[in-house]
């Protein structure tokens, strides 16, 4: 079935979104394609990377978010493409997951969609290597939508996990709602806080105990800078989850536990014999003070 002819008509995206899911895809792709001026199908030009996409300048606004999609389906990559730069949004794009790797190793991307299911390297496995050198935000795309993988990936350190198939505009909105969660506020300097054994500095993110500095994930530092600005207070976990994770609605609350678990190992490392982050049973945590 033929879904544009040689003078395609545009379809109202509404009309299409709530038609099939794979349709939608399929259709929002040919659509974006031919609103390019590409061909739907065989012929013409083979279609090139966001990289290679001139904005509207002829060249990508050197103060403009970019964001790198690594996905392996040409059309789904479209589709989020398309709805970022509606967004205002630069987008970059790579099929496979090592070719992503090198494109953030360059620099100057601020957020990274990846695709579990790529053919060169499963997604996970990418977002651990990341990890050991990045804090860069990352947003799963999965189709699967098992609890267990939705675990893995925030256990990984992801801000954001999406099942598809999905809404392209909700996942624009999604990575809009990550960069203003993290984007530091235009405030007074943020204080320093020496209590007991820890120090805490907001402004350079440097959380110091027993007077070393601690090499902490992004919320691993929120988690342990909450506690260290309320000693002695109990939080539950569904309190952490809203003060500390971006989409705390779509994570599960066993992700605090996994970052309590590394955070003790990493305060234990410091100071063997000290335990500051206490358990209280059926209730939350909090953090203990000693000089």
């Amino acid at each position: 079935m033929a879904l544009v002819d040689d003078k395609p008509k545009l379809v109202e995206p509404a009309l299409v979104e709530r038609g099939d899911p794979a349709l939608r895809v399929r259709i929002t792709g040919v659509l974006s394609r031919a609103a390019r001026g590409r061909p739907a199908s065989g012929g013409g030009a083979a279609p090139r990377l966001a990289s290679q996409r001139p904005t509207g300048t002829g060249a990508m606004e050197p103060d403009q978010t970019r964001i790198l999609i690594i996905e392996d389906e040409q059309a789904i990559a479209d589709n989020l493409i398309y709805a970022l730069r509606t967004e205002g949004f630069g987008t970059e794009h790579r099929l496979l997951g090592r070719e992503g790797l090198g494109v953030i190793a360059e620099g100057g991307i601020d957020l990274l969609i990846l695709d579990i299911g790529l053919p060169d390297i499963n997604g996970f496995d990418l977002c651990r290597e990341l990890r050991r050198t990045s804090d860069l935000p990352v947003l799963f795309l999965t189709a699967r939508g098992d609890e267990i993988d939705r675990i893995v990936g925030l256990e990984l350190g992801a801000d954001d996990y999406v099942v598809k198939p999905f809404s392209p505009r909700e996942v624009a909105v999604r990575v809009r709602t990550i960069l203003r969660r993290l984007r530091p506020r235009a405030a007074a300097p943020a204080p320093r806080v020496d209590t007991g054994s820890f120090s805490l500095d907001e402004a350079s993110r440097i959380i110091r105990y027993h007077g070393e500095a601690l090499e902490l994930t992004r919320y691993e530092f929120q988690l342990l800078a909450f506690l260290i600005r309320a000693p002695g207070r109990v939080y539950s976990r569904s309190q952490l989850m809203q003060q500390v994770w971006i989409h705390p609605e779509h994570s599960l609350e066993r992700t605090v536990d996994t970052h309590i678990k590394t955070l003790r190992g990493k305060l234990r490392s410091v100071c063997p014999d000290s335990e500051p982050i206490r358990t209280h049973r059926g209730v939350g945590y909090s953090l203990e003070i000693r000089p």
